[in-house]
């Protein structure tokens, strides 16, 4: 944990509808609604920072359980807008609502991976080799050029978080990997993804080799 944080503290909060922040995850943002121009304004005098949790769009549920961003960038825009990227940092737990008006403020406590003195970079070359034969297939599936980045990260929790933030369509999915207190269970659990990924993807890949 970096000396920036401590491990309780009031942080405004950012719910958006099936949006997992990662830590060290990009989070591009377009700020129009009244309240979180506020809120934007009120942090850039601060620290930048802010907690984003996920909401379920079926329920209307805020999970509990989130990423805090730092704003790195902003463009103000006609009408007091804004776009603006964040960076994802820590993950936190929140506690309790402080205040819901004129945006939410919460009490949270910072949660780290338990240290292991497992060696993860087996599993996690398991997975990186997994990812790409998900591109790969993605790419003859589709006829397009699909390529890994070249910063892909090497340490196991990072590429955890990367492989986490870049699953699509499945917010539940994503939430479930952020809780995880654990880079093994969370590299197993994307593991076990990729491959059911990868297996249909090279059925879905045989069958169009076969038609054509």
């Amino acid at each position: 944990m970096t000396s920036s944080f401590t491990a309780v503290r009031e942080l405004p909060l950012f719910p958006l509808p099936e949006v997992v922040l990662f830590p060290t995850r990009p989070l591009p943002l377009h700020i129009f609604e009244f309240r979180y121009r506020i809120m934007v304004n009120t942090i850039l005098e601060s620290d930048r920072r802010f907690g984003v949790l996920s909401i379920d769009p079926a329920t209307g549920k805020i999970a509990e359980y989130g990423c805090c961003a730092e704003i790195v960038h902003f463009e103000r825009l006609k009408d007091d807008r804004m776009k603006m990227l964040a960076l994802g940092q820590q993950r936190f737990r929140l506690l309790e609502y402080v205040r819901e008006k004129p945006y939410r403020v919460g009490l949270v406590e910072w949660i780290e991976d338990e240290s292991t003195d497992e060696d993860l970079r087996p599993m996690a070359k398991e997975v990186e080799t997994l990812l790409k034969d998900v591109v790969r297939l993605s790419a003859k599936l589709t006829n397009q050029k699909i390529e890994l980045p070249d910063d892909l990260p090497s340490l196991p929790r990072e590429l955890s978080y990367w492989v986490a933030s870049n699953l699509y369509g499945v917010a539940a999915e994503q939430q479930e990997l952020l809780e995880m207190k654990n880079t093994l269970r969370r590299l197993t659990r994307e593991q076990e993804i990729l491959m059911s990924t990868r297996n249909h993807l090279a059925a879905r890949t045989a069958l169009k080799d076969v038609l054509n």
